[in-house]
């Protein structure tokens, strides 16, 4: 019982008086000189003369007071003892032993009965830095082992044994909260295998998986920033597989003070599985084209716009005009870009790309050299049910904004489309093929001076109505995770990835090319949403059910992109290919977007207008919507 209460007690120290520390120092300084002058008399205690031991006590405390006092020894806490302390007690030691020498060696008749040789000054030295560390170190230990006494260790594994490795070790060491065992350290370099790094011994991934065999491991955290995303997902699956969690260590900018945290440890995301090979960009080209130049971004507040507003801003251009309808988020990026550490001047312009006047004075006044269209509605599910709004902002928008570009002598057009617009089945795909279709025309006229380029990919990680962010949203409510159909597919791209894909399409780009990226392999929703339960450590269909609701209206379960050596063309980047597209002819295309001008002004049949588009774009045929019907009678004849 007393043990327990004695354990009890000393965990509720917090940090001794200063005065404290000083006082164990100072008694440090007095055995150290007592046994350097008995080392010197070979142990014998009775060889000693006492007189003279007490005078040299006195001198050492005298030194050392003043010495301590300078340099501020005792002001560090001692169970949090770390390499500057050790340094702060050397320096004292030495200066203490300096002032001792020249004590001596200029008094040295003055000081008779007190040390007497060099020797004992050696040895006290020696004994008073070993004294002063020792008793530091032994604190700081036993606070660990008080504190950890009883409580549940959690055995750790880290992937990377490098510096970020070793700081992740001794973060995890010195945790007060849990306790952490740190049982290997996991590392692809061969010729680190079978070495030991602060004392844990290295292994590689193979041996970790026959670790995990004969001893429970509870956490992996990954220390290690240049893990390749396909070992990343192996290890993650592994572990999954294995009840083991995974954490990962914040990147540098966010280590505060040059260390992090455990609280800054994170859980592992879907994101970061997703991810792919970083992508190499011809940075210079896009710095040539876009330096001291003014450039509009349309939709600039929505999750691609302002990604690509803060890639541009590091090319160093005059201007950035930021154009959206949306008040609060385009708020939120002008402060953003404004606090921001690029000397480019940020222009929020607060209107819709449909509103012809108000775009006019925008053109007129800023006439900026590039533009970037990335306005756009994009939720198949509400666009089906109204393809009116789909028409104003994704067709007849993105004409107003070509044909102001051409009249106002724009460079470069560089318009951000979908894999939803190959092959559409609904009105939102159709739209922004539509849009395709007019940029292309245009760009075949030979009386102006604007290049236009199509991009086009994929769905974005974390972009504003994103899956990933649905499903998460439903799993932390407790389920169910609302899947449309078993076998449905998505191509997945990291927001960053597809903006620097487009600036790098949009700097190589020679006037109508409809660039497609390289997205990778395709994605099972399904399987996905199992990944993202099994990540927040919980069992799919147990824990949290999977439930499929059906396709959704104009949803399909698979997109395109036209990326097979047949429909494409090879660029000098690996991940951007020019799709082959049907020729158009703009005059043709040019009187239907002026009758859909008609049809909207009109406020016409939502059939009537479905109808039109689907006479212009062949290819679309709807799908699990209530336009099906104009599929089976419509004759596909462009002089309509």
């Amino acid at each position: 019982m007393t043990y327990t209460k004695t354990l009890s007690f000393l965990r509720k120290i917090n940090i001794v008086p200063r005065w404290f520390i000083f006082l164990l120092d100072i008694g440090c300084s007095f055995f150290a000189i007592f046994f350097a002058l008995l080392l010197r008399n070979n142990l014998a205690l009775q060889n000693l003369d006492w007189e003279s031991v007490g005078h040299s006590i006195m001198l050492v405390a005298l030194v050392n007071s003043m010495v301590f006092t300078s340099l501020q020894t005792f002001r560090g806490i001692v169970r949090f003892t770390g390499l500057q302390d050790a340094i702060r007690v050397f320096i004292s030691v030495f200066v203490s032993s300096l002032a001792l020498f020249l004590i001596q060696l200029f008094y040295v008749d003055a000081l008779t009965g007190y040390m007497s040789s060099n020797v004992v000054l050696v040895l006290y030295a020696l004994f008073n830095f070993t004294f002063l560390l020792g008793y530091r170190v032994i604190v700081k230990y036993g606070f660990e082992l008080i504190r950890n006494y009883r409580k549940s260790k959690k055995t750790v594994v880290i992937y990377g044994a490098g510096e970020t490795g070793i700081a992740t070790k001794r973060v995890l060491m010195h945790d007060a909260r849990t306790g952490f065992d740190v049982a290997a350290f996991i590392d692809d370099d061969r010729k680190k295998n079978s070495k030991s790094l602060d004392g844990v011994s290295i292994i590689s991934f193979d041996q970790f998986k026959e670790m995990v065999t004969i001893a429970s491991i509870d956490e992996v955290v990954i220390s290690s920033f240049a893990l390749s995303p396909q070992r990343k997902n192996e290890l993650v699956d592994f572990c999954l597989d294995h009840d083991i969690n995974v954490l990962t260590v914040p990147p540098y900018n966010q280590w505060a003070d040059g260390g992090f945290t455990p609280k800054q440890l994170k859980q592992i995301k879907i994101e970061d599985l997703l991810e792919r090979e970083p992508i190499i960009l011809d940075n210079n080209q896009i710095r040539k084209q876009v330096k001291g130049k003014r450039i509009l971004v349309t939709g600039a507040a929505g999750s691609i716009g302002s990604e690509i507003v803060r890639q541009l801003a590091s090319f160093s251009p005059e201007m950035i005009i930021l154009c959206d309808q949306a008040e609060t988020p385009l708020h939120d990026l002008e402060l953003e870009m404004r606090e921001s550490s690029y000397n480019v001047q940020y222009i929020p312009f607060l209107t819709s790309v449909n509103h012809r006047p108000r775009m006019e004075a925008l053109f007129e006044k800023f006439k900026p050299h590039h533009v970037y269209h990335a306005a756009a509605y994009k939720h198949v599910p509400m666009m089906e049910f109204n393809p009116i709004e789909a028409v104003k902002v994704n067709v007849l928008g993105t004409q107003q904004v070509a044909d102001l570009s051409v009249k106002y002598g724009v460079d470069r057009f560089v318009m951000v489309s979908t894999d939803k617009a190959v092959n559409p089945t609904n009105v939102m795909g159709a739209s922004k093929r539509l849009a395709e279709m007019y940029v292309q025309g245009l760009s075949t006229e030979k009386n102006h001076q604007t290049r236009f380029i199509t991009t086009r990919f994929g769905n974005v990680l974390g972009s504003n109505g994103s899956v990933i962010l649905r499903f998460k949203d439903q799993i932390e409510k407790g389920g169910p995770v609302t899947v449309t159909h078993p076998n449905i597919t998505r191509f997945f791209m990291t927001i960053p990835e597809a903006c620097q894909l487009v600036l790098e399409a949009g700097s190589m780009g020679n006037g109508g090319d409809v660039f497609v990226f390289d997205m990778g392999s395709p994605v099972k929703i399904a399987d996905l949403a199992k990944k993202m339960i099994r990540l927040y450590g919980m069992i799919p269909n147990i824990d949290i059910n999977i439930t499929y609701s059906g396709l959704r209206p104009g949803e399909k379960l698979y997109e395109e992109l036209l990326t097979d050596g047949e429909n494409t063309i090879k660029t000098y980047h690996d991940k951007i290919m020019i799709s082959k597209v049907r020729e158009v002819d703009f005059s043709e295309i040019n009187t239907f977007f002026n009758q859909f001008s008609d049809f909207v002004s009109l406020n016409c049949e939502e059939s009537v207008l479905v109808s039109k588009m689907k006479a212009i774009v062949p290819e679309y045929i709807s799908n699990n919507s209530v336009f099906e019907h104009l599929d089976a009678t419509r004759v596909v004849n462009f002089g309509d």
